[in-house]
């Protein structure tokens, strides 16, 4: 295990190289530049000024010796500075990083908790009443679009009845509430952004755990289990769902560059400063020093979330540990 480890930690260095440049020239030949953004609003601007500009961010250079340039900041854990305000991109990505890791960790928590079982009762009362509303209910998620649920959601507990915050994090007046109230207030705010990030990842996680499920459950070592006497709760969970939670694993791994990319759809929408807002903002700004920040830690995310699937893989199937 120690050795299969060590490659793959040395295969993700070239990779990450990789990934940096294919990022890099892409965002670069995206139409639009800093300076044009920045300059298109003002006509007194004169061509000088574009050049002096374009010096000052180094874009004046050719694009391999600005990739060059950047990656001897890169090994430094430097990402230079934003082009939009001049601060340092790992403190602009520091302060965001904390709402984004409660809001997705807490969608995650809650699609695991809920989409688990209700695949499981699922494949294992399969044709049931409630497997085809539950069905109804998958379809339903996948059909939705996020933003369109959102708004409603919005108009209805937020505009209509009142009862929730449609935006930001906390209330203006929060400097005057006591601990107990702050904290509610936060969860108030929270609810509609966690639920509504939930609500499509449940449907999904659903489908794939009754999947999953199914399949294990008709092969032949569950029916000796069954043949021996066993108790069906015992069949079920211990003998099929530790092998059912192999697709699980695995998109569990996948979700791990979400904790950090956010949602930039519920962000913006509801003007939570998380990494999804400032990802969003930095894209039309073409502030690409903020951008290659962002982009670079969901790949290194990325790679250690596969990372820690395949290591998953081995705890839950000891085939996986033997070799086999």
């Amino acid at each position: 295990m120690f050795s299969y480890l060590t490659k793959r930690l040395l295969l993700m260095i070239p990779l990450i190289f990789g990934i940096t440049l294919i990022t890099f020239t892409v965002i670069h030949l995206a139409p639009g530049n800093p300076v044009e953004v920045q300059t298109e609003m003002s006509l007194k601007v004169t061509a000088q000024a574009k050049e002096n500009l374009k010096k000052l961010y180094g874009l004046d250079k050719p694009l391999h010796v600005q990739y060059l340039n950047w990656i001897a900041r890169f090994v430094k854990l430097d990402f230079g500075k934003s082009f939009v305000d001049g601060r340092k991109v790992l403190d602009k990505i520091a302060e965001r990083i904390p709402i984004t890791l409660t809001i997705n960790i807490l969608s995650m928590l809650i699609i695991f908790v809920i989409a688990i079982p209700i695949g499981i009762l699922s494949a294992t009362k399969q044709y049931s009443l409630f497997d085809k509303l539950s069905t109804v209910f998958v379809f339903i998620g996948f059909s939705t679009p996020a933003f369109w649920l959102a708004l409603l959601l919005m108009i209805l507990f937020g505009v209509n009845m009142g009862i929730l915050p449609i935006s930001g994090i906390q209330s203006i007046d929060v400097s005057e509430m006591g601990p107990f109230d702050r904290l509610l207030d936060w969860i108030r705010h929270l609810i509609l952004p966690v639920g509504i990030s939930a609500f499509g990842g449940i449907a999904g996680l659903s489908r794939y755990s009754r999947s999953s499920m199914l399949e294990v459950i008709r092969q032949d070592y569950i029916k000796t289990a069954r043949a021996k006497g066993l108790k069906e709760s015992k069949v079920i969970f211990r003998h099929a769902f530790r092998n059912a939670l192999m697709p699980i694993v695995t998109i569990l791994g996948l979700s791990v560059p979400g904790l950090i990319g956010g949602g930039v759809i519920f962000e913006t929408i509801f003007a939570i400063p998380g990494m999804g807002q400032l990802f969003y903002a930095s894209t039309m700004a073409r502030d690409y020093p903020t951008i290659m920040g962002i982009l670079v830690i969901g790949a290194i995310l990325t790679l250690f979330g596969n990372l820690i699937a395949d290591i998953s893989y081995a705890l839950v199937d000891p085939r996986v540990r033997a070799g086999k």
